[in-house]
């Protein structure tokens, strides 16, 4: 065991020509002890000292005869090698790209959703570029990867360099969300802030309108010169 050295190895060695048992058993704590203070770290493990004492009979081709707290371990139940292990075999079409990015494909082909269709699609060209960057060591440009995304998926997902924007009426969206909203100033529900009235040139402030030309300034200096009057 190449941790304890080549000096533990020769005492070991050296043990199992003692005759005497007591002896032997003494020269053995003393090793145990020793190989202990070489390896400290494996102090951290619960009943360290278990440990060790395989250690020790495993130096010995499991041929030492002595007294120890613990009973000398068997070579099967030591070189037992744990059960294999079941590993997916599966063929990835892009290694550059990984798994991740064919079942992110499966999926956003199968999203019935435009808007969720798009938004993964967008997902899989930041994703490609980063497996690029890191595969390469070099920066990608936009319009590679919505080439090869156009080439993975058959022309079915179009990535949009600089961002994809929904597309929507954004006035009447707004309008059913608001109801009440009208552009029309003769709106009485309207608190217009810049509209002066059906017939103003539309520099009235507020509720400032009605017939008249709307305008502030004119407003606002009459009602100064009536307060100061």
């Amino acid at each position: 065991m190449p941790e304890y050295g080549r000096n533990v190895q020769k005492m070991v060695e050296f043990l199992t020509t003692i005759e005497d048992k007591e002896k032997r058993l003494r020269n053995a704590e003393f090793i145990i002890e020793l190989m202990g203070t070489l390896n400290p770290h494996l102090k951290q493990i619960e009943d360290y000292r278990h440990k060790l004492w395989d250690h020790l009979y495993q130096m010995t081709g499991f041929n030492l005869e002595v007294d120890s707290p613990y009973p000398m371990p068997t070579p099967e139940s030591v070189f037992k090698k744990p059960p294999m292990l079941d590993y997916p075999q599966k063929h990835i079409t892009h290694r550059h790209l990984g798994q991740n990015v064919d079942d992110l494909i499966s999926k956003a082909l199968e999203e019935t959703d435009p808007e969720k269709k798009q938004g993964l699609t967008q997902a899989i060209g930041y994703y490609m570029k980063l497996a690029y960057a890191n595969w390469h060591k070099e920066p990608v440009h936009d319009d590679m990867i919505k080439n090869e995304l156009l080439e993975l998926t058959d022309g079915q997902l179009l990535y949009e360099p600089g961002g994809f924007r929904p597309q929507f009426d954004s006035r009447s969206n707004f309008r059913s969300k608001n109801p009440n909203f009208n552009a029309n100033s003769n709106n009485p529900n309207n608190k217009n802030y810049r509209g002066g009235g059906s017939g103003g040139n539309g520099r009235g402030f507020k509720d400032n309108g009605g017939g008249g030309n709307g305008n502030y300034k004119k407003n606002f200096n009459k009602n100064k010169y009536n307060k100061n009057k």
